[in-house]
């Protein structure tokens, strides 16, 4: 039977085995028919118009780099890609699903509809200057990229840019849709974006996301997890600390003592799972007893069922903890989720092709220094970047997968054919979530392989475009191999809401120190002449 956790042997060799697709019934590379001439040369020409904004794509990088927004904050980031949008003859619907900084952006006409999608947000206190490697922030304490979400959008819109001067020119019939992840931190936007309809018409989403090599994968991804999200709200009696504390009741003991119960749950689940918490209120003061406290999980396992299961448990655990303190527990509220991706092997598959084509950018000495201080700082083994390509990523089989991180990406796999191309903007072996991997991410590593990632972008674009079996196997692959039996079905209800405060306080408390470090085009060539940093800076 197929399930959300691995594709049936009979409908994978069946699909397998249709004229369209790239791969063989044992899944190895076939040879890939000859290119019609015109979409060759087509594929020359866009890859030359991105060389030429290459200064371009470097500028959009360094200023969302420099905006350094955390989810649902990315108000400067959202004002600036719209803009350049605009400018360029997109149409700009703002505001979507009810979130402020989310947007849709659309030009040319008719079918296929292709959405171009990247994160724009960032990741608290990983402000730092790029090509330092060593820790140095530009503002001490402030958030800053250290996911390199400021390299995913200039991807998209510089292969938009690009494809539309050849569409409007060769009269070719399609839409271009451009959208950002908000929030991807805290999985809190693609599942709405999803449930408002904004991808009902599409065709075809493709996604881009930082990585250090230039690779896209297809099928269910195992080192991918579900995630729920949610806030455990719990209720008091506010009382004297020192004076009356047997007539208080603390809410803050109750989130403790769900903490002590949900670790000691933690040893009884499977490896496969990831949870983890903060606690968001804690009270006041000591000699207030605090009569709120709120404690925020993100629960993770392999597929929508298991986490739902953690999530009953959870509900149990704090119930209990809530009797145990003579406290209630108030409200459960969902900030964000995400399904496991499953990405579309058809268009991966022509992706690929497009990747060999574009292969990895050349990298100079100065790159690589700047790689192997960063490996050498964090104690990995000093290898500097990658000079080779990754053969494309296939789908790991069910006993293999052990879990790890969530994109809600996912939630958009499950709702149209989804494609994710990883763009070489990093180094190697950094930990993620970190400030190191901010270093990268405003220097020329980051606009080499932006560049490159675009390149690969509007490539696979124009196979959608000139391709049209291409569309029917994307689609026959979503409707006979991923969607048959298994059915998306959103983690959230229909009364949540986007949780658009989040973070609302830190970039109210950070931003005006780091405007006074936006960049400034009209004055520095690049970010890093901004800041009077020379390339690659490194300790002795």
């Amino acid at each position: 039977m197929f399930d959300l956790r691995t594709p049936s042997i009979a409908l994978v060799t069946a699909f397998l085995m249709l004229p369209s697709s790239g791969l063989g019934a044992q899944g190895k590379q076939a040879v890939v028919p000859r290119e019609d001439p015109r979409l060759a040369r087509l594929k020359a020409e866009v890859s030359s118009e991105i060389d030429g904004m290459a200064t371009q794509t470097q500028q959009m990088v360094d200023m969302i780099y420099s905006f350094g927004e955390l989810g649902f904050q990315e108000v400067e980031t959202s004002k600036y890609l719209t803009g350049i949008l605009e400018q360029n003859g997109f149409s700009v619907e703002r505001g979507v699903a009810g979130i402020p900084t989310a947007w849709v952006a659309r030009w040319g006409s008719g079918s296929p509809v292709i959405a171009l999608g990247s994160d724009i947000d960032g990741i608290p206190q990983s402000s730092q200057k790029p090509g330092v490697a060593y820790r140095d922030p530009i503002v001490v304490g402030a958030p800053g990229h250290g996911e390199g979400h400021n390299t995913g959008q200039p991807v998209n819109v510089t292969a938009a840019l690009a494809l539309k001067k050849i569409m409007e020119r060769e009269r070719l019939s399609g839409t271009i849709m451009l959208w950002p992840g908000v929030a991807e931190e805290q999985l809190g936007s693609k599942a709405y974006l999803v449930r408002e309809g904004i991808f009902k018409d599409v065709d075809l989403a493709m996604f881009t996301h930082v990585g250090s090599n230039l690779q896209t994968q297809w099928g269910l991804q195992g080192y991918y997890n579900a995630i729920l999200s949610a806030v455990f709200e719990f209720r008091g009696t506010a009382a004297h600390g020192a004076g009356a504390p047997w007539r208080g009741r603390s809410a803050l003991d109750a989130v403790e003592l769900m903490d002590i119960g949900w670790n000691f749950r933690r040893e009884h689940l499977r490896p496969q799972q990831r949870s983890h918490y903060v606690i968001r209120d804690g009270g006041d003061q000591p000699n207030v007893v605090p009569a709120t406290a709120s404690v925020w999980y993100y629960l993770r396992e392999t597929d929508y069922e298991k986490v739902m299961e953690m999530f009953a448990a959870a509900k149990d655990i704090a119930e209990g903890a809530a009797r145990m303190t003579g406290t209630t527990l108030d409200r459960v509220r969902i900030m964000g989720s995400a399904w496991v991706p499953h990405l579309n092997k058809p268009v991966a598959e022509a992706m690929d092709a497009n990747i060999r084509r574009v292969k990895l950018p050349v990298w100079d000495e100065k790159d690589h220094q700047l790689a192997r201080a960063i490996q050498k700082m964090l104690g990995r083994p000093e290898t500097g970047l990658d000079t080779a390509l990754q053969a494309m990523q296939e789908p790991m089989p069910e006993e293999l997968r052990q879990g790890g991180g969530s994109d809600d990406i996912g939630d958009v796999s499950w709702s149209v054919p989804t494609t994710q191309l990883y763009y070489p903007s990093n180094v190697p072996d950094t930990p993620g979530h970190h400030w190191s991997d901010a270093i990268a991410e405003a220097t020329p590593i980051a606009h080499k392989g932006a560049t490159a990632g675009a390149k690969v972008q509007a490539m696979t674009m124009l196979d959608v475009f000139l391709r049209p079996e291409l569309v029917r196997s994307a689609r026959a692959y979503f409707d006979t191999v991923q969607t048959k039996v298994t059915k998306y079905k959103p983690f959230m209800g229909p009364a949540d809401q986007p949780a658009v405060e989040l973070n609302a306080q830190i970039m109210e408390r950070y931003r005006p120190e780091m405007r006074k470090h936006y960049f400034d085009p009209t004055r520095y060539r690049t970010y890093m002449e901004q800041l009077g940093i020379s390339y690659p800076t490194v300790r002795p």
